[in-house]
């Protein structure tokens, strides 16, 4: 059986993250679930008892805010391309696949993934289910969850690491507010971590130019 989820879609800091997550039912770990339900070090420790098993394949991918602001793309194109790539790194010929949709369309969801691993694959044909809300129905899929948010923590810790305390990347946190706007009053121009086609971005941007000019 094969899960895909992604973590990061709406955050305005940081990369989009795709997992999938290939095992026998028996293998995921007890107390799986939707990682927004969990605490952090519980997923971590669910991420390394995954990662760790013998029977159980996982596959990351990482979509960085340079491919999110492509203008060529959206969010359901690259959510679609994630979970791709996730899954083509673990499936094997006759898997079947549940998948979190991240379009309104389950169905439209569902084929656009199956294809898409057709063709980065051909040798491999899987069948690809999607469904809202599958990481609260399925553990597979909740595995996946857990995967993508822990390893999307992860790359919000580098950022932080690198530029001090930036949030939690998301739109709606005063704190990833406050770190834009401070940093783009600094240098001029926003942080290379920061998703400039967001709205949140030309919000600090324009503010900072209207204050630029009222003070010229």
């Amino acid at each position: 059986m094969l899960g895909a989820d992604e973590a990061g879609k709406g955050p305005v800091l940081g990369p989009m993250v795709a997992a999938a997550v290939r095992a026998p039912e028996g293998a995921i770990p007890d107390g799986v679930d939707d990682s927004k339900r969990l605490a952090p070090a519980r997923r971590e420790e669910l991420d390394a008892l995954l990662r760790e098993h013998p029977e159980v394949s996982v596959g990351v991918a990482v979509v960085p805010t340079t491919r999110i602001d492509d203008p060529g793309t959206d969010m359901n194109l690259l959510t679609v391309a994630g979970q791709v790539e996730a899954l083509a790194a673990v499936a094997e010929d006759g898997d079947e696949a549940v998948v979190d949709a991240g379009d309104v369309s389950e169905t439209r969801f569902a084929r656009r993934v199956c294809e898409g691993v057709a063709d980065a694959n051909p040798a491999v044909e899987v069948d690809v289910r999607g469904e809202h809300g599958a990481d609260e129905s399925y553990p597979i899929v909740a595995a996946a969850s857990v995967v993508a948010k822990v390893e999307r923590d992860r790359r919000v810790a580098a950022i932080a690491d690198e530029y001090g305390e930036v949030g939690s990347g998301y739109p709606s946190d005063p704190t990833t507010r406050d770190f834009l706007r401070e940093y783009v009053e600094e240098h001029g121009d926003l942080p290379d971590c920061a998703r400039r086609s967001w709205a949140t971005c030309a919000d600090v941007l324009a503010a900072a130019e209207q204050s630029a000019l009222e003070e010229f």
